[in-house]
């Protein structure tokens, strides 16, 4: 017994002694190192330098185009957490947008003539806007925390008959049909205003200064979506999304999410009617009509729903048809210039993303976002070979 556990002994030894290769090289190989950037990140560099350099060289028809993006990507961003992570269909984003606008045309404007105006800080009453905007939308969460479908739809629609009634009767906040002008932005003594400002022998008026801030504005409500949906509450909200009752079985409560995100959102949406309004310089109703809340509907369909990126290239996407279309409206076939007869820009546009709508419905779920992320994996694995 003794000379079978030397034996034993002997064999556990040499089997220590004896690594394996492999085994050995993998404890001793040194790391290789991670590239300092991303493949792609020179990229993301040259974009944002290229928007920063933009007002220096277009005009102020397409500054505005773009700024109207802006606005329209920050109240998609809003929609698609709702609609596209959570579930929950509105219908009434349009009224958010008018609460917004009007509520920082009310609170910055003076009380002059018939007009009825609190006179505050243009930036303290842009922040109070969106308050304001979150206010309108936590009366109406409680709605919101236990419809869903259409009846949602239905419940917020009425919202935008609601809201389009009280502009066209107070008429002392809002103008009536003929609409109020907008006091422009002021930050610290920096007017936002018509008065042009040399930067490197450019004149910058209203729509180069308001550039920067609607980038600004875009950035910071992009970054904090995508963190929301990163974080604890998006796993929530997607639970939601896919099985309402499992997702309370596991202790998520869903009334209470659902009127969170609808608070959120309305307040995504308020920001984005406080910069279309100073982008636009004077409001008017026929600015928040049902027609809105269906666009931006399309814009988080054909950018990708529950996708931050999906929202901003949607909105792109929806936005800046209408304003190619006008522009180049001569030389295109099929599209007459406004007021000339035949289809359209306006027409021709409400065609297009319609068709694009159907076609991303029945070939392409994912959004356009989808062939974004497509192309640059396919570009990063290109790179990795």
């Amino acid at each position: 017994m003794s000379d079978i556990t030397d034996q034993n002994q002997n064999q556990k030894q040499k089997q220590k002694q004896n690594v394996p290769p492999l085994r050995a090289a993998a404890k001793t190989a040194t790391r290789v190192p991670r590239p300092l950037t991303r493949p792609g990140g020179y990229g993301w560099v040259a974009g944002a330098l290229l928007l920063l350099a933009l007002p220096f060289y277009l005009d102020t028809f397409w500054l505005q185009a773009g700024l109207f993006a802006m606005a329209a990507a920050i109240g998609a961003i809003g929609l698609n957490l709702l609609t596209g992570s959570t579930g929950q269909l509105s219908m009434g984003h349009a009224f958010f947008l008018a609460v917004g606008a009007y509520g920082y045309t009310a609170l910055a404007g003076d009380s002059e003539g018939r007009y009825t105006g609190l006179g505050l800080p243009t930036w303290l009453a842009a922040l109070l806007a969106v308050v304001l905007t979150g206010l309108a939308g936590g009366l109406f969460s409680p709605i919101a925390g236990r419809l869903r479908g259409a009846y949602l739809g239905i419940a917020t629609l009425a919202l935008i008959v609601i809201g389009l009634h009280v502009i066209d009767n107070a008429t002392d906040l809002t103008g009536g049909a003929l609409g109020r002008e907008v006091p422009a932005l002021n930050l610290f003594g920096f007017g936002f205003d018509r008065s042009e400002l040399l930067v490197a022998g450019v004149p910058f008026g209203s729509a180069e200064k308001l550039w920067y801030v609607g980038l600004a504005l875009l950035l910071g409500c992009a970054l904090f979506a995508r963190g929301v949906l990163r974080g604890r509450p998006g796993r929530a909200m997607n639970a939601i999304r896919d099985h309402r009752i499992a997702a309370g079985v596991m202790g998520v409560p869903v009334a209470r999410y659902r009127a969170a995100v609808f608070v959120l959102s309305s307040m995504y949406a308020g920001l984005a009617g406080v910069l279309l309004a100073l982008v636009f310089q004077n409001v008017t109703p026929s600015q928040f009509g049902m027609v809105v809340s269906l666009q931006y509907l399309a814009m988080i369909v054909i950018g990708g729903l529950g996708s931050v990126g999906g929202a901003v290239v949607g909105a792109v996407f929806v936005s800046m048809l209408p304003q190619v279309l006008t522009r180049y409206s001569d030389a295109l076939p099929l599209v007459a210039t406004p007021g000339t007869g035949g289809v359209s820009p306006g027409e021709a546009s409400a065609y297009l993303y319609g068709a694009a709508v159907v076609a991303v419905v029945l070939f392409l779920p994912g959004g356009l976002i989808r062939l974004v992320a497509r192309r640059t994996t396919m570009s990063t694995s290109g790179e990795k070979r």
